[in-house]
């Protein structure tokens, strides 16, 4: 399945949507010996990232961005390259398939209408107000939509997702990786203080879990937040939480719509637009959710899926933070956070009013 060098040819659906994720000749995989290097480098930085949050308690993907910055240096050596393109790019989309196997239909009807109808306004005001902030900044909307759509649906997974639909030559890597950063940090930050403010404001278990789980970017950092305030609301919080995540396919779907047509405004020559068609690892993920919505899967795979997944967006995160350009990442100033930075003040300002209101 490799790329052609001429864009306009056919692409595969494992490529993005708009053929951005072009492959340089030196980083494309010809045999599996080629992808070998950078594949077992990124994953034995991935059994370290592993140790240290195990022994340590930190975010996983947060210790392995942290340690595939450290190794950057390796990005200079081509033969590691094709393993870490293979890994930031296939490995990811794969860990994004599995994620639908976490994720039931059923979810959005135990939220409640009301509930899910107000989630979905935050989302969206989130989105906006990343790319408003973007604009406000003097960046591109599109880092805005990576920003804020990033925040708004599920961190870091989200991120790659919809990185994988921009493509490197739109946002390059230092950038994504500066999205990275500004989630962890952020989702680190509002683990801390939003079960305390919650508190503090004399929430009840069913609007605290509401508030966490809205506007908490990481996963295991909102439902661990929840928790924290109380049983009852680290159930809510989870239910918020994954609601978001199951909504990854429809949003990416509905954001890989409007770059097309976007693409298809700029460009001004339809006829040489690529056709459109959802990518494969969306799919994936929507068949994912329905398998495990009509049948009972049972517990062993369904923490396998977990375990994988989890595993391959690491490997991911890692392999991209160590072929970012770290020279280009330390240029680009405090003002790149701004997005990320409106985006999570928007969510959690959002979820507050809605469970005064909810």
């Amino acid at each position: 399945m490799g790329l052609k060098n001429d864009p306009q040819n056919n692409l595969p659906m494992g490529a993005d949507l708009y053929g951005e994720l072009i492959i340089a000749e030196a980083e494309r995989p010809k045999t599996i010996r080629d992808v070998l290097p950078g594949l077992a480098l990124a994953t034995i930085a991935a059994l370290a990232a592993a140790w240290l949050s195990e022994h340590y308690g930190a975010p996983l993907i947060l210790m392995g961005l942290l340690i595939g910055l450290g190794l950057n240096f390796v990005n200079s050596d081509l033969r590691l390259s094709p393993g870490l393109t293979f890994g930031s790019q296939t490995l990811l989309r794969i860990g994004i398939v599995l994620i639908g196997a976490q994720v039931t239909l059923m979810q959005f009807g135990e939220l409640g209408l009301p509930a899910f109808a107000a989630l979905l306004v935050i989302m969206a005001g989130v989105i906006i107000v990343g790319i408003l902030a973007a604009k406000l900044l003097k960046q591109d909307a599109l880092y805005g939509l990576l920003a804020g759509g990033a925040t708004a649906i599920c961190g870091a997974s989200a991120a790659l997702a919809l990185w994988s639909l921009i493509g490197e030559k739109r946002i390059d890597q230092a950038r994504f990786t500066l999205v990275l950063v500004g989630i962890f940090v952020m989702s680190a930050l509002a683990l801390t203080f939003y079960p305390v403010i919650a508190a503090a404001l004399d929430l009840s278990d069913r609007q605290a879990g509401f508030l966490i789980g809205a506007s908490i970017h990481d996963v295991a950092q909102a439902i661990g937040g929840g928790f924290s305030y109380s049983d009852a609301a680290g159930e809510v919080a989870t239910i918020v939480k994954l609601t978001r995540v199951a909504l990854l396919a429809p949003l990416v779907a509905i954001f890989a719509l409007w770059l097309r047509r976007k693409n298809l405004v700029d460009g001004g020559a339809a006829a040489k637009a690529p056709r459109f068609g959802l990518p494969w690892f969306i799919l994936g993920f929507l068949a994912l959710v329905v398998i495990n919505s009509v049948m009972t899967v049972p517990a062993p795979i369904t923490a396998g899926t977990k375990e994988m997944s989890t595993w391959l967006l690491l490997i991911s995160v890692i392999a991209t933070a160590m072929k970012s350009n770290m020279a280009s990442l330390l240029t680009q100033g405090w003002g790149s956070f701004g997005p990320v930075l409106a985006a999570t003040a928007a969510a959690f300002l959002l979820a507050l009013g809605a469970v005064m209101i909810i």
